[in-house]
C-alpha cells in the first residue's frame, strides 16, 4: 500500500483531523540513513509529525522541524511540504537501548531527551521566513508537537505518532494522526473527543493490523458518518537535492576554499543531509565553479 494522508472535518466542523500512514516513507528513510532501533522511531515521528504541519501550508510553501534534545540521538531534522514530500535525517542515527520503556515500547525519550528545543521554520516563498520555537516536554515527540501547536500557534491539538520497528531495525508499520479544535468548538464536543482520544489504540498498532487513515480518522471522530473527508494527499521521501545545488554551495565558500580544494584534495565530494546522496566534483568541475567565484 501506497503511503497517503488524509484531511477531514469532524464533530460537526468543531475539528479539523487529519490521519497518514507513512510506513513506506519511514522505512525509506531507515534504509538511506541505516539508522538503529530508538533513532529510527524518533526520525519517524518526527517526520510524521512535520508532514502534518507541512500539509496545512499553502502550496508553495515549506516546513522545516528541529528538534535538539539533550539525547544520544542528537538533533532530528525534517522538512515537508503541502504536497506530502518529506525527508529528514539525525545526528547519530546508530542509537538503541536493549531496555525498553515502562510501557514496554522503546525508549525514545531517552534517545531524545527531556530538556531542549523543538524549533518549526516556516518558508513563506518570497524570501519570507516564520519561525516558532517551544521547550521539549517529554522527549516522545507527539507530545512536543502538541505542545508546539497549542502554545506558538495557538491551536488546541492532540499529535500522535508512531513507528514500529523490527528486531532486525527495520521498519513495520508508521503514521499517525493530528486533531485540532476550531473555533466554536462546544464543552460536549471537547468532551467527546478526549472520550475517543482516551479509547483509541496505539497508532503504529493500529497500521500494523491494516487501518487505513479513513478508519483510523473514523475512531478519532465516533464514527465514519462523522466524517467529511476534504482531500487525500500522497507521502514519499522525496528529496530536492541536486549536482547543480551544491556547486551554488561551493561556489558561495569562496575562491580561496575553491582553490584549496583543487590543489590540495584534487576533486570534492559532497553528501546530503538528507538522502545520503554523494555528489563528485572533478578538478575541471572544480575549476569552472573557481571562474564562477570570481
Amino acid at each position: 500500500m501506497n503511503d497517503y494522508l488524509v484531511k477531514a472535518l469532524a464533530y460537526n466542523g468543531m475539528a479539523r483531523v487529519y490521519a497518514a500512514v507513512t510506513t513506506e516513507t519511514i522505512k525509506e528513510a531507515q534504509k538511506r540513513h541505516d539508522t538503529w532501533s530508538v533513532s529510527s522511531a524518533a526520525l519517524g515521528r518526527t517526520m510524521t509529525g512535520t508532514l502534518f504541519l507541512g500539509a496545512m501550508q499553502k502550496e508553495d510553501q515549506k516546513i522545516t522541524v528541529k528538534i535538539e534534545g539533550d539525547g544520544p540521538i542528537g538533533p532530528i531534522v525534517a522538512d515537508s511540504n503541502a504536497q506530502g514530500q518529506i525527508r529528514g535525517f539525525v545526528t547519530n542515527p546508530h542509537v538503541h537501548f536493549s531496555e525498553l520503556n515502562d510501557a514496554g515500547k522503546l525508549d525514545v525519550r531517552r534517545g531524545v531527551g527531556t530538556s531542549g528545543m523543538l524549533s518549526v521554520v516556516k518558508d513563506l516563498g518570497f524570501g519570507e521566513n516564520f519561525t516558532g520555537q517551544t521547550p521539549i516536554v517529554s522527549g516522545e515527540i507527539g507530545e512536543d508537537f502538541t505542545y508546539y501547536l497549542a502554545t506558538s500557534e495557538q491551536i488546541n491539538s492532540s499529535v500522535g505518532v508512531g513507528v514500529l520497528v523490527n528486531p532486525d531495525d527495520t521498519i513495520e508499520a508508521a503514521g499517525g494522526f493530528m486533531l485540532q479544535l476550531l473555533p466554536g468548538a462546544t464543552d460536549e464536543v471537547i468532551d467527546e473527543i478526549e472520550k475517543n482520544l482516551t479509547a483509541l489504540p496505539n497508532v503504529s498498532r493500529m497500521i500494523e493490523a491494516g487501518e487505513t487513515p479513513e478508519t483510523i480518522l473514523a475512531k478519532l471522530a465516533g464514527g465514519e458518518e462523522k466524517l467529511q473527508i476534504l482531500e487525500k494527499i500522497p507521502v514519499s521521501f522525496e528529496c530536492n537535492c541536486s549536482k547543480e545545488r551544491f556547486g551554488s554551495a561551493i561556489i558561495s565558500l569562496g575562491k580561496e576554499e575553491i582553490r584549496s580544494m583543487i590543489e590540495e584534495d584534487h576533486g570534492a565530494e559532497a553528501e546530503c543531509h538528507f538522502c545520503r546522496n554523494t555528489y563528485d566534483f572533478s578538478e575541471q568541475e572544480l575549476e569552472k565553479l573557481y571562474e564562477e567565484a570570481k
